[in-house]
């Protein structure tokens, strides 16, 4: 009998130390994958804040995401815009699209244009400054992701499903209504077509959640958990943030419950507007002002 728990002590330290190094090779590419990524877009404490957050101590915080186009020749635009405010105490996290063709002031340019310009005539610095002068609270994280990025990703962990809501054709490609399979080409094209959207720009931004929902939930498939490796050598090549990894470890431990509630800000009361031929989005100021002081309560400003 003793014998045979020596063997089954064995069993399980091997097993033990299998799973261990297994852990640790997990952690080790994430955290080599972080810092390859990382990106010090922020040189300087934003006007908006007083002092720098300490995600430690569990400070509400605010990121915003940036999903830019960029093609050969050309610097790219922010075509997708999102802006989280989390906070731990609260348990909840805030969500707002940024419609990219909203008339604004572009910081640092002495000029007034689409947001989505911002990128391509300032950079980062003018897109996430930008972004604070029209929402009136700082950004804290940006993580600015390559829209092509999604095409890999979303091969990668074997297509996804999402339900369109009507039928619609884009680049050559039908998207009927209801139940749909989407490899990696066919949703950047589900995501990039909105002159045919009746609800125009809104729509466009509901189809970007619905596929960026959609890649989460499948991440967590366990087939998606064996092909790790081959999403962060994609993220390695189409992401930039400027989030550390002590800091990225402390949120997934502190802030998970602020994932679970995720309410849904709009920005959609604004009018149309043609200036010089030129489409604009003019955002309601009495919207904006909401959306100023909910963001601001949020992040306890």
């Amino acid at each position: 009998m003793r014998g045979i728990w020596k063997w089954a002590a064995i069993v399980v330290f091997v097993v033990c130390a299998g799973s261990c190094a297994a852990v640790y090779k997990v952690y080790s590419d994430v955290k080599e994958t972080v810092e390859v990524v990382y990106k010090p877009f922020h040189d300087e404490l934003s006007v908006k804040r007083e002092k720098i957050i300490d995600v430690a101590a569990k400070d509400p915080f605010s990121a915003l995401i940036l999903g830019v186009d960029e093609r050969d020749g050309d610097m790219g635009r922010s075509d997708t815009m999102i802006v989280l405010t989390v906070n731990p105490t609260l348990n909840s996290t805030k969500m707002l699209s940024i419609p990219r063709d909203t008339y604004t002031e572009l910081i640092g340019l002495d000029m007034k244009d689409k947001l989505n310009h911002a990128y391509a005539y300032g950079g980062l610095k003018t897109t996430i400054q930008s972004v604070e002068e029209l929402l009136d609270i700082p950004i804290d994280y940006v993580a600015k992701v390559n829209m092509e990025s999604f095409v890999e990703i979303i091969d990668i962990v074997g297509g996804i499903t999402v339900e369109n809501s009507f039928d619609f054709t884009y680049e050559g490609e039908y998207f009927k209504k209801g139940e749909l399979q989407l490899n990696g080409q066919k949703a950047l094209k589900y995501v990039r077509m909105r002159y045919d959207d009746p609800e125009g720009d809104f729509g466009r931004q509901n189809r970007q959640k619905q596929v960026i929902q959609a890649v989460l939930k499948k991440s967590l498939s366990l087939n998606t958990v064996f092909n790790y490796k081959s999403i962060f050598e994609s993220l390695e090549k189409n992401l930039e943030m400027n989030m550390v990894f002590d800091d990225l470890l402390t949120i997934q431990k502190d802030y998970r419950n602020s994932f679970g509630e995720i309410e849904q800000l709009y920005l959609n009361n604004g009018t149309d507007s043609i200036m010089n031929g030129i489409y604009y989005y003019m955002p309601d100021e009495n919207q904006l002002k909401e959306i100023h002081e909910t963001l601001k309560e949020h992040l306890e400003l």
